[in-house]
Formats: C-alpha cells, structure tokens, sequence
C-alpha cells in the first residue's frame, strides 16, 4: 500500500490475476419479492390468476401446459413490476424499493442469493462486472441498485479496501497520479461496468439492430428470446473487456469471465453460446459458468466452459 496525492493506492493490483464476473441478479444475488403475474390451469381445466417468485418462474416458464401468459395484456401484464415507471422517483422505483426489502431481510438473518458473496468480494477487490437481467429497467436503475448494495453491505473497512483497489487500477493501467474524491472514484468505476435488462426497450432496440443477434431473435419464439438477449449482453460485455484490456495494454495477461445464473435454461443456452462462438473470438480468455439453480449448493455448480487458465478462486 501506498500513498499517492495523500491517498492510500494499493498498487500491488497491477499483480493480480484479471477475474471479471457476470451476474444475473434475481435469486443469484438476491431473493426479490418482485411478483410475476401468470395463469395457471386448475383440475378442473380452468385458467386463473396466480403470482410466482422469480425464483417458481425459473422452473415453470417452460411448462405450458399448466402455466401461460395473462390472456389481457400478455407478457407485459405479466412482468409490470419489473418495468420502471416513467414518473417515478428512483427512490419510488420498484427495483430499488424491491432492493431494499431483499437487503433489509438479509440484515435479519435471512439468507442470501448464491452469488451474494461474490459480488461483495468483487466490489471489495474493485474488479469489473457486470448485470445481466431479464428485467426490463434503465441501466441507471440497476446502476443505483448497485450503490446500495454498496453501501447497506460492505462494511467501512471493506468500502475502504475497495477505494484503495479502485485507485490502484487507476494508477497502474490509466497512469494517474491526481484522483477525485472517494465519490468521483466510485462513481468511475461503475462507469466501467455493464447493467442490461434484456428486456428494456433501449437494450432490444440495439439487439434488434445488431447483424447477428437482430436476425436470430426475430426467428426466434418467445421462450428462446430471453436466452439470446442474455447472450447479446454477455458479448457485449466481453467485447466492452477486451476493449478495456487493450486500452490499458493488458491483453496479454491471465483474462478469466465467470457467469452465475439461476435459470438451469439460460446456463446451458449460455454455455453453448460461450463454447460456440465466444471461446472461438476470444480463445486467450478462460471462461466459467455457475449453475446456482440448485438451493442445495451454496456457490452453484461450476464447470468451465473454455480455457485452461488456473486461477485462485475459479
């Protein structure tokens, strides 16, 4: 550690791997009391109304047969509470209202999503990642759920390492000697970071756009659709790293990507994309998956997609 315009930098970074995560965010992270809104068949062959957890619908959405869309409104109807509302305050957002509520029932002693610690240790050790969720919010949202994740979980000593860690990366890759304030820092390094809701209307436009992804998601049915956002929002990720890496003129250092999601069809839909095009594009880069569909495992089921790089911790 040390001290550079009478603040602590941890230089020692420049000496780390490079790990860089990917994180679906409900039931992976954390469990949302946000409510999907379907219709389930009864016995008696009738349709009705019912509200599932994220965590239900990751297991019914491929059922057909008992589970469908709300005949009025459709899927829209369906995900209203995962939409923001264009007059609302962010406080008054539901994402960041759910947040808390998911953060404060932690704070009790509930338990935590899978990925939870992860995310924690990669904002303590200052590492970019990323967000990649079915929601349809603005970046922005996500981004300010991240602040307060930030700010409700780690600790004073951890918010410290991180900004130690934060001006490290700064001074060893962008060869700054002058920093900002603690907030200025902080607020850089989520500005290198990605926050998709796959299903906001920015974020489909730019897919629907894309040569590749904009061709294969309008062939695509309804169930295939989320999975090939996912991807979208994977690459763009990956290129978004490797762009960065290159700037800094550390391509040619240890480069491993882990993603953790809940949903068993987007890990293998996923998987397949990683092995078929993005192992291909970016063969330096080992690339790691983590299946946390199963309760019963605390950090999810790992298995390695692509690469053979040994990395601590991967």
């Amino acid at each position: 550690m040390e001290t550079i315009d009478g603040k602590k930098v941890n230089v020692e970074v420049a000496n780390r791997d490079f790990k860089y995560y990917i994180f679906d965010w409900d039931d992976n992270i954390l469990h949302m009391p946000t409510r999907i809104y379907l219709e389930k068949l009864g016995r008696d062959g009738v349709w009705r109304p019912v509200s599932v957890s994220t965590g239900t619908y990751a297991l019914v959405r491929t059922d057909v047969e008992h589970y469908r869309m709300p005949r009025s409104g459709g899927r829209a109807a369906a995900f209203r509470d995962f939409q923001d509302s264009p007059d609302a305050r962010t406080d008054d957002l539901a994402f960041i209202r759910d947040t808390k509520s998911a953060l404060a029932r932690i704070a009790s002693g509930e338990s935590a999503g899978p990925s939870f610690e992860t995310l924690r240790k990669t904002l303590r050790e200052g590492r970019i990642f990323a967000i990649v969720t079915a929601r349809g919010h603005a970046p922005e949202t996500i981004r300010e759920a991240v602040r307060l994740f930030i700010d409700r979980v780690l600790s004073q000593d951890e918010r410290d390492e991180m900004l130690a860690n934060l001006r490290g990366y700064r001074h060893c890759f962008d060869k700054v000697d002058v920093f900002g304030t603690d907030e200025e820092e902080l607020d850089y390094f989520l500005s290198m970071c990605r926050y998709h809701a796959v299903t906001n209307p920015d974020f489909r436009e730019r897919l629907e756009c894309d040569r590749d992804f904009g061709t294969r998601f309008a062939a695509a049915d309804a169930e295939r659709r989320p999975e090939l956002a996912k991807e979208f929002a994977i690459r763009d990720f990956v290129e978004h790293l490797f762009r960065t890496l290159q700037r800094t003129n550390a391509l040619g250092r240890e480069v491993a990507v882990g993603f953790s999601d809940d949903d068993a069809g987007n890990v293998s839909a996923v998987s397949d994309y990683i092995r078929s095009e993005l192992a291909r594009r970016f063969g330096g880069f080992k690339f790691v998956v983590y299946d946390t569909s199963d309760p019963t495992l605390a950090n999810g089921r790992k298995v390695t997609v692509a690469g053979q790089l040994k990395l601590p911790g991967f």
